[in-house]
């Protein structure tokens, strides 16, 4: 099933996204100017868990069109991208290259990344905005960013509440389910499709996402021995009584875990 989500999801980001960018964003050197006059706005969630980047190795898991990792990098950081988009690199590479920094932009689907163990470990893992929705398994992307981890690395996760997903209408979220434990595949709307103009967005290839709960979420971050620090909720701005993000934080300590579920006495 992982298998058919992932073809699905590479065909729908290569058909009009590097477009996309350029109508939202402007041109890559456009953009890079942009981003180097304040590479710390893109980064606000994330730089006080970080602290000072300079010299840390991230690795920006689904890193689309590079903002996030450009970024980093203007401030020091030596970053690794890994997105199943072929148009995300190529602008992320061009904006990369007008903004004077170095980033190692892999294009491939994260659980299948080609020679994994030679790309080390790294200080932070950031995921960031319609990322979990991709995986038919929340085990298999959490063990990956557990091994790329080094031993005191730590991940860093925002993404839209699930409550959001389930109740809100918003720019990001302009469907609600109604169902908050929907464990089912949904055909949809590519992220980048609102960027465009009408008429070329009915020839866009679709998404297939399934939805996940905080406690999904949790359970399976914490499975990997990954220290939950925090858990933060980020209000909706147009309506500061939901939620409409979250940011997760947790650490990779090391420690060989107990079974949750212990064999029973016989």
């Amino acid at each position: 099933m992982q298998e058919q989500l992932s073809m699905a999801n590479k065909a729908a980001w290569e058909s009009g996204a590097y477009q996309a960018w350029i109508q939202h964003h402007g041109a890559p050197d456009e953009y890079a100017r942009k981003l180097a006059a304040d590479p710390r706005h893109s980064l606000r969630y994330w730089l006080k868990y970080t602290g000072n980047p300079a010299g840390k190795r991230i690795l920006n898991l689904l890193g689309s069109h590079g903002t996030k990792a450009i970024c980093f990098a203007l401030l020091g950081a030596d970053v690794t991208v890994v997105d199943i988009s072929e148009e995300n690199r190529l602008y992320a590479g061009e904006a990369a290259a007008a903004a004077g920094v170095k980033l190692n932009y892999i294009c491939a689907d994260v659980l299948n990344i080609p020679d994994e163990e030679a790309l080390g470990t790294f200080d932070a893992v950031l995921m960031e905005f319609g990322i979990l929705h991709y995986f038919t398994d929340l085990s298999s992307i959490f063990s990956l960013v557990s091994r790329r981890l080094n031993s005191e690395g730590r991940l860093m996760l925002t993404d839209f509440h699930p409550f959001a997903r389930t109740w809100m209408t918003t720019v990001n979220l302009p469907h609600p389910t109604g169902n908050y434990f929907d464990d089912t595949l949904h055909e949809g709307e590519v992220a980048f499709a609102k960027l465009l103009p009408e008429e070329e967005r009915a020839g866009l290839n679709k998404v297939l996402t399934r939805s996940w709960t905080v406690g999904d979420i949790l359970s399976s971050v914490a499975a990997e021995g990954l220290c939950i620090r925090t858990f933060e909720e980020i209000k909706t701005a147009q309506n500061p009584g939901c939620p409409e993000y979250y940011t997760l934080i947790a650490d990779k300590l090391g420690l060989q875990l107990p079974p949750l579920y212990p064999e029973p006495v016989s």
